[in-house]
């Protein structure tokens, strides 16, 4: 019997705002550029790509390319794309 496996796909459970922005929080809280796009990446899929791209004004073209692995987004696009999830940045105090 052969056994076939999937992909992980953090947007697959990732079922709450809580967790959602949780998520990109920890994920921010990382040195690794790649992981927060990767996670942003992942929310926007949860959102919806489509919605996403309305929402923050990018064609949806753009939003792929500025989410796909070794991208380089300016900070406005990551701005706008979690503006587009109806989400924003925070800063706090490093404790």
């Amino acid at each position: 019997m052969k056994t076939s496996l999937r992909d992980f796909d953090a947007a697959d459970y990732l079922d709450s705002e809580e967790q959602l922005s949780a998520y990109l929080s920890a994920a921010m809280a990382e040195p690794d550029e790649a992981l927060f796009l990767a996670a942003l990446g992942a929310v926007a899929r949860r959102r919806g790509m489509g919605l996403v791209a309305r929402r923050s004004g990018l064609g949806r073209e753009s939003l792929y390319k500025a989410l796909t692995p070794g991208s380089h987004p300016r900070y406005e696009t990551i701005r706008q794309v979690l503006a587009g999830m109806g989400m924003r940045l925070t800063v706090v105090p490093a404790s």
